[in-house]
């Protein structure tokens, strides 16, 4: 490849890398608390839909349902992996996914399988189905904190990945995020916490940015304001 040709597709590279929001904006001299003080709710869809993934708002818990089934249709799903999480219970998510013909589990049936049926399982998953711990609406970011029923592997490995929030899940800013974390203690303090902020992306090879190598290509939030059965 000539000098000229390698400068080319560098530039290209950049310009493409500018489909998502990795640029940060000019820092104030006097930074500090940069909570959002707009609507969380709306605040964290928006911030969604500008780091690549695709965020919608919805009323209640059939709104959510209903944005569901056409993820779940136009991705056709035939199976799903899960957390276990009350507001998934409260959405009827077990319910929803056996009425479509989808096979579902979770840690509840994980947990007392074999390491070779836990793996064939969730490699064959089209989709994992989550909630957060937390979603942070200033970088659209959710915060999952590993444990039983909340794994890692659920969220990582099918190539999409749903997570539904509700309002009250929703904190303005990194610096409440942290805060949480810290009321929970050293004696329960999760192995692991991951922030997700949009689909796998990765710019590794050739400088070309392309989603979904490392995780799920299609990310997709639900964010439900009126988040009460």
């Amino acid at each position: 490849m000539n000098r000229d040709k390698f400068l080319a597709n560098i530039r290209q590279a950049s310009i493409a890398g500018r489909a998502y929001r990795v640029h940060p904006e000019q820092v104030s001299e006097q930074a500090g608390y940069v909570g959002t003080e707009d609507d969380c709710c709306a605040a964290m869809v928006d911030e969604v839909n500008k780091v690549g993934g695709v965020g919608t708002l919805v009323e209640d818990l059939q709104g959510a349902l209903t944005r569901l089934a056409d993820i779940v249709s136009s991705h056709a799903v035939k199976s799903a992996v899960c957390w276990q999480h009350d507001l998934l219970d409260r959405l009827g998510l077990a319910s929803f996914l056996d009425a479509r013909g989808v096979r579902h589990s979770q840690y509840s049936a994980w947990s007392s399988w074999s390491t070779d049926q836990c793996r064939t399982t969730w490699l064959d998953a089209d989709i994992g189905i989550t909630s957060a711990d937390l979603a942070i609406a200033e970088t659209g970011t959710l915060l999952v904190a590993s444990g039983p029923g909340h794994e890692r592997v659920v969220s990582l490995l099918p190539p999409v990945h749903v997570a539904i929030v509700g309002r009250s899940q929703i904190v303005p800013d990194l610096i409440d995020a942290t805060s949480w974390l810290q009321e929970l203690g050293f004696e329960n303090f999760p192995s692991n916490v991951t922030l997700i902020s949009g689909p796998s992306k990765t710019g590794d090879i050739e400088l070309q940015l392309t989603t979904g190598v490392h995780g799920p290509g299609n990310w997709y939030v639900i964010v439900i304001q009126q988040d009460e059965s």
